[in-house]
Order: structure tokens, then sequence, then C-alpha cells
């Protein structure tokens, strides 16, 4: 099984192993110290011997490349603070099918608004929906209301009693 931790993390693993074993140490007491199977010290020394230290250097991981440069990651951050209007939408929201958009439009790249959703996620960018109000609300109006009209509506039903409905019967 391979042992976990980051590429840099396993090349300080080799070169430490390679250095104890330069100083005098066995192979079984550097893979005990290292904990690791003594097969790989085996391993890592047959490397070195044959490539040197560039043998024990850390391997590029594995996967698809990225499909965004660094500098075109940043710009999609600063499109997010712009206006979506301004990118030729009719409304103030940002949507990751949006920018999946903008960035079809911009760079040729396709992205899935599932993965931008995770994406943005990843950068602390959360989704947002804007507040509903509107545009002829008046908020000192509705705070008179509140005040004055309403105290007296509550008090008037209290003076009242209850009221039955017509599909009760009274006793």
């Amino acid at each position: 099984m391979r042992t976990k931790g980051s590429a840099a993390e396993l090349e300080r693993r080799r070169r430490l192993a390679i250095d104890r074993l330069l100083d005098g140490y066995t192979q079984q007491e550097v893979a005990d110290f290292l904990d690791v199977n003594v097969r790989t010290i085996r391993k890592w020394w047959q490397r070195y011997q044959k490539r040197g230290p560039d043998g024990l250097n850390a391997k590029p991981h594995p996967g698809r490349p990225r499909k965004l440069r660094r500098a075109q990651e940043a710009q999609i951050l600063r499109w997010l603070r712009k206006n979506p209007k301004s990118f030729g939408f009719a409304t103030d929201l940002w949507t990751a099918p949006r920018l999946a958009q903008v960035i079809q439009r911009k760079f040729g790249i396709d992205f899935h608004p599932h993965y931008l959703n995770q994406w943005l996620a990843e950068r602390k960018i959360t989704p947002q929906k804007p507040q509903r109000k509107a545009r002829e609300r008046n908020d000192e109006a509705i705070e008179r209301w509140q005040k004055n009209d309403w105290p007296r509506i509550q008090n008037g039903r209290a003076a009242s009693g209850p009221t039955l409905s017509s599909s009760m019967n009274a006793a």
C-alpha cells in the first residue's frame, strides 16, 4: 500500500532514507525507522544508484490537465464582482449556468454548471439569492401601520369576542 502524504513529503522521506543509508544504517534499520517495507528501501537505493539524487524527485501527479490557467481563473473571479447585465443577461443574478456561458463565450471552454458550483465553493464563493423587496415598498408607511392601525385592529377583534364560522352551529 502506498504511503500517504504529499509528493513533497514522500520525496523528503526518500531523501531521508538515502541519507541514513549513506550514514551507515542498514536497509532494515531505515525501513523500521520510516515504517516502510525493506523492499521499498532497496528500490529507493537502486534508483539513487542509477540516477543519483534526481532519481528521488517527486513525480508529477497523474490526472487530467487543468482546463483553465491560473490567470483565467483569476479573471473569472473578477467577473463575479461585475453585474451580470454587463455580460448581456437580463437580471443581476449570477448563476452557474450563466457563468458557464460566459466561460464558453470568452475562452471556448465547456464546463458543467454542477462542476462550477463545486469550483466556486472551493474558493469560498457561495450561492446568493437576491433579497426580494418590492420597489414600491414604503418602510415608513409600514412602520406607521404597525404602530397605529394594527393594535387598533387587534383590540377591536378582542372586544367583539370570538367569531363563528357559518359552518359551525352554536350550541
